[in-house]
């Protein structure tokens, strides 16, 4: 059964720092392309953050962009989301997923077969 471990949330004053891990279980982890999403409450879950397969095309939401980085290691087989100067908006339970690589938007959360958990992430102002 595949596996995906988020870590690495907590709580963290406005313009702190916090770095997001997603440890997985694939046996083909370098074949998939990993997303970040986030669901703050009352709100849809969005798009945060995508990384193809290949490591070298990123995705960004536009309200993350120049804040947030996506990076992986497939030696690991993990994915993780640096995040920075961080916000009361960025307020949100942060979920890592899955999906084999495929030449359709990496911000669509339907492609996504494999979810973790979620990992709370609170930003206090």
């Amino acid at each position: 059964q595949v596996q995906l471990v988020e870590s690495g949330g907590g709580l963290v004053q406005a313009g702190g720092s916090l770095r997001l891990s997603c440890a997985t279980s694939l046996r083909t982890f370098s074949s998939y392309d990993m997303g970040w999403f986030r669901q703050a409450p009352g709100k849809e879950r969005e798009s945060v953050a995508a990384i193809r397969s290949s490591a070298y095309l990123t995705y960004y939401a536009d309200s993350v962009k120049g804040r947030f980085t996506i990076s992986r290691d497939n030696a690991k087989n993990t994915v993780y989301l640096q995040m920075n100067s961080l916000k009361s908006e960025d307020t949100a339970i942060y979920y890592c997923a899955a999906r084999l690589a495929r030449p359709t938007s990496v911000a669509d959360t339907r492609g996504y077969g494999y979810w973790g958990q979620g990992a709370q992430v609170t930003v206090s102002s």
